[in-house]
């Protein structure tokens, strides 16, 4: 019986999954065609007015045809992974879209994952010793760190560790007319990483120390945490065996749920740190009016947003018992 209730779980969450993003997509569609004016000139570098070259663009986005045809096109385009020209850099977007994929990823990957130790790490002992100095301190902190915008740190960052202390470069993954192979490569690439993943982190760190120190607060008042102590276990074992596993549930879909959301966060510290990533493509899209290339990163960034939200609820279905039921 469990068995068959975990099939259709899975089965209703993928289905809501591919629905939405069917549902994104089409949004994406019409986007450019709700808008006032003509999508054509939308779709054009600014400052081409040329007829002939508006023309040619509705032939090329198939905006002459009647709207469903139109629709089916882009369908037909977007399962092959066609988005049409950038402007700005006169290839196609499919190109453009994956070089800055993989700086994203990785710039999140590491962003995320030392946020969401540290935060929890934190969270525990704040609210395993509530009340006491570390917790003050901590919370305090936290808060802070919560409230912190996210451009104004990366700033702070670069005047205090590049410009002045001058411990960590600042812009892009590597020093530009410089060619490093094998670990000299790997140790440039941290080194420029540190930064922008650090202030990436930053603003998560205190929102999953708050969120685990009220978690912890609240199992070791549960009848079970109650008595593993009664039963005279350490405090280590009562800690990481009892109390640690049953807070981590909150905590860890909050992390999920977050993987979502982090092209607001990327955006912010690809652009301080200038880093080459779909954040800082995002940015330069729309200061160039690159219509393409930002559709192109709506669509991705959407399809990011739904595949976290499926794994939050597939990670939610082992971690909770309650939703196995």
């Amino acid at each position: 019986m469990r068995t068959v209730n975990k099939r259709r779980y899975f089965i209703r969450k993928l289905l809501n999954a591919v629905l939405t993003i069917v549902l994104v997509a089409s949004f994406n569609f019409a986007l450019f065609r709700i808008l006032p004016g003509d999508p054509a000139r939308l779709l054009l570098p600014k400052g081409k007015t040329d007829p002939a070259v508006i023309e040619r663009q509705r032939k090329t986005f198939n905006l002459d045809k009647p709207m469903w045809q139109q629709f089916v096109f882009y369908w037909r385009d977007t399962i092959r992974g066609e988005f049409g020209m950038s402007f700005a850099e006169k290839r196609p977007v499919t190109e453009v879209v994956a070089e800055r994929i993989w700086p994203t990823v990785l710039l999140v990957g590491v962003g995320t994952v030392f946020a969401t130790i540290l935060g929890m790490i934190m969270g525990v002992f704040a609210g395993w010793r509530r009340n006491g100095t570390f917790d003050v301190a901590s919370t305090n902190l936290g808060m802070i760190l919560y409230a912190m915008p996210t451009f104004w740190f990366g700033l702070l960052m670069i005047m205090l560790f590049a410009t002045k202390l001058r411990w960590f470069p600042t812009g892009r993954m590597a020093e530009p007319g410089v060619e490093l192979q094998g670990f000299a490569a790997f140790q440039s690439m941290l080194k420029h990483l540190f930064l922008p993943a650090f202030t990436f982190a930053i603003a998560y760190v205190g929102e999953y120390h708050l969120i685990m120190r009220s978690s912890i607060t609240g199992v070791m008042k549960e009848d079970y945490a109650l008595t593993a102590r009664a039963k005279g276990l350490s405090e280590n074992a009562v800690l990481w065996r009892h109390v640690v596993p049953n807070a981590l549930l909150p905590t860890v879909t909050v992390v999920m749920m977050n993987l979502g959301f982090v092209m607001s966060g990327a955006i912010l510290s690809e652009s301080v740190f200038n880093w080459p990533g779909l954040g800082l493509l995002s940015y330069e899209s729309m200061q160039k009016r690159d219509y393409p290339v930002m559709q192109a990163v709506f669509l991705v960034a959407s399809i990011a947003v739904i595949i976290a939200n499926l794994i939050a609820d597939i990670t939610y279905y082992y971690l909770d018992p309650r939703v196995q039921a």
